[in-house]
């Protein structure tokens, strides 16, 4: 019996949506809910069945508190609340940094080269499975790229288990118990999707890349969006698989 009925998406911008993971939960005939935290729709309340799947966003974790973006304290606070009931969460890019911190993690800015600056993590890359790892070890058996979309690293909390990681980034993947997973980098884009970030999000791109940063990501994309379109929606049903089988203690 599946015990995830519906799918909550805390979305925090238009152009960051649930992608794949929308697709997913549709095949599987589950409710879904978006709730649009810019737009200051109230927190969802939560129940048995649920999957709670948190979005990306340009804010951060050290956003909190700057009373720029005044709900990222209470879907904080939303998300430790839901941790300690064990629900079931999947996090993606700021999702991943918000669960961690929730879990009592913490973010810094990522840094590159000798000596170290701050440079984005942007473009699709390689990850690489923790060998102690079974669950998504059949995933990992060929090279998997990825997309990240990122400046900033996870610091992960005491009780996190990394997964898997990159050249440039050790806290890509990890779980919080057996019922939250984080991933920093993105697995629910569509070309479309990733064509309005590389138009929306200029001033990033050319920060990470340099000056053909858009012309680069046009390019990635081409070579990997449709190649790993089979492997990233496996690597969600693997998420939503070990989550339907999940039994609070």
């Amino acid at each position: 019996m599946k015990e995830i009925k519906r799918l909550l998406v805390l979305q925090h911008l238009e152009i960051e949506g649930p992608g794949l993971f929308e697709q997913f939960a549709k095949e599987r005939d589950l409710k879904i809910e978006i709730i649009r935290l810019d737009n200051k729709n109230a927190l969802p309340q939560t129940k048995k069945g649920d999957l709670i799947l948190i979005m990306g966003g340009p804010m951060g974790v050290k956003d909190i508190g700057s009373g720029k973006y005044p709900w990222l304290k209470l879907e904080r606070d939303f998300i430790k609340k839901e941790l300690e009931n064990e629900r079931p969460i999947v996090g993606v890019c700021l999702g991943a940094q918000l669960l961690a911190s929730a879990a009592g993690g913490d973010v810094e800015i990522l840094k590159y080269g000798s000596p170290p600056k701050a440079l984005p993590e942007i473009g699709w890359s390689q990850i690489f499975i923790e060998k102690s790892n079974k669950d998504f070890k059949a995933l990992f058996e060929d090279p998997f790229h990825v997309l990240h979309w990122h400046g900033d690293r996870i610091l992960l909390p005491n009780k996190a288990v990394l997964i898997a990681s990159s050249a440039r980034c050790k806290e890509q993947f990890f779980r919080i118990g057996n019922f939250a997973y984080g991933l920093q980098f993105h697995i629910e884009t569509t070309g479309g999707m990733i064509n309005n970030w590389i138009k929306e999000d200029k001033e990033f791109v050319l920060k990470g890349l340099g000056l053909n940063g858009q012309e680069i990501l046009k390019e990635e994309n081409k070579k990997y969006i449709d190649k790993t379109f089979s492997k990233r929606k496996l690597l969600i049903s693997k998420l939503f698989e070990l989550l339907d089988n999940f039994k609070r203690a």
